[in-house]
C-alpha cells in the first residue's frame, strides 16, 4: 500500500539555499500520488529567509548576508553552517494527519532528539519552534503557563525554528536545529519576528557533539514521528 512506503532520507550536505528551495518546489509540484515521501537533511551557507508574514522592520542589519523571500509561513530567520536543516516532503493526505498535528510531530521529533542529548526542549504557545531554559537547559520541570502581559520568552532561548508550506496536501520547507554555529547573525534580525528573542545552539548550552551526529539523530526521530 502507498501509505506504508518508507520515508526516503536524502543527505544533501552543505548546499546553497535558493537552489534547494527551488528543488523543493519542483519536487512538490511534480510528485504523483504514489511518490514516496522524502526527508532532506542539509546545512546552508549563511542566508536570512523571510516568510510570507515577514515584516521589513524585523530585518535590522543584514549586512553582507543575503536575504531571500520565501513562501513558507512565519517571519525572518537565519540559516548557516553548524545548523542541521531538515525538509520533510510529506503527503499529508496519504499520511492521514492534518497540518496542526504535522507541526506537533515535527516539534516532538526535535524534543526527543534533544532529550537523547540530555536537553529538555519546550514549546511556547503561539510561537512555533523549540526553546530551552537558559538557566538550566537540562531541567525537566514544565514551563508555567504564560500570564497575560508577561513576555513568554523570559528565561528562554530558541534552539530550533520551524516554518512550513503545504501545497496540494504536500509539505515542504521545515525546521532548523542549531548545533554549533556563529550566532552573531541573529543579532541582525528579530528572530521569527520577536524583538530581543535570544537564540542558542547546543554548543552554547554545554553539549559537545557533531553536526553529523545531530543530523542522523534528528533524521531518525523525524522518520519515526512522521510515519502514517
Amino acid at each position: 500500500m502507498a501509505a506504508s512506503m518508507p520515508l526516503q532520507v536524502r543527505a544533501l550536505g552543505r548546499v546553497d539555499y535558493l537552489p534547494t528551495y527551488q528543488a523543493m518546489q519542483d519536487f512538490t509540484a511534480q510528485r504523483t500520488a504514489d511518490e514516496p515521501d522524502q526527508l532532506w537533511i542539509c546545512e546552508h551557507s549563511p542566508v536570512f529567509t523571510q516568510g510570507l508574514a515577514g515584516k521589513q522592520e524585523h530585518l535590522l542589519l543584514p549586512g553582507d548576508i543575503p536575504v531571500v523571500s520565501t513562501n513558507r509561513g512565519g517571519q525572518v530567520t537565519y540559516h548557516g553552517p553548524g545548523q542541521v536543516v531538515a525538509y520533510p516532503l510529506i503527503d499529508l493526505k496519504r499520511a492521514g494527519y492534518f497540518v496542526k498535528e504535522y507541526v506537533y510531530r515535527i516539534e516532538e521529533a526535535v524534543i526527543r532528539s534533544l532529550a537523547h542529548l540530555g536537553v529538555t526542549g519546550h514549546r511556547v504557545g503561539g510561537a512555533p519552534g523549540i526553546y530551552v531554559r537558559l538557566d538550566d537547559p537540562f531541567a525537566h520541570h514544565r514551563l508555567a503557563p504564560a500570564l497575560p502581559g508577561v513576555d513568554p520568552f523570559i528565561g528562554l532561548g530558541k534552539i530550533a525554528a520551524l516554518g512550513i508550506k503545504v501545497s496540494r496536501h504536500c509539505t515542504y520547507h521545515g525546521l532548523a536545529l542549531n548545533v554549533a554555529m556563529d550566532l552573531e547573525p541573529y543579532s541582525r534580525i528579530n528572530p521569527c519576528g520577536y524583538a530581543g528573542l535570544k537564540t542558542v545552539d547546543l554548543s552554547t548550552i554545554g553539549i559537545q557533539t557533531t553536526w553529523d551526529e545531530v543530523a542522523n539523530l534528528l533524521a531518525h526521530k523525524l522518520a519515526a514521528q512522521l510515519a502514517p
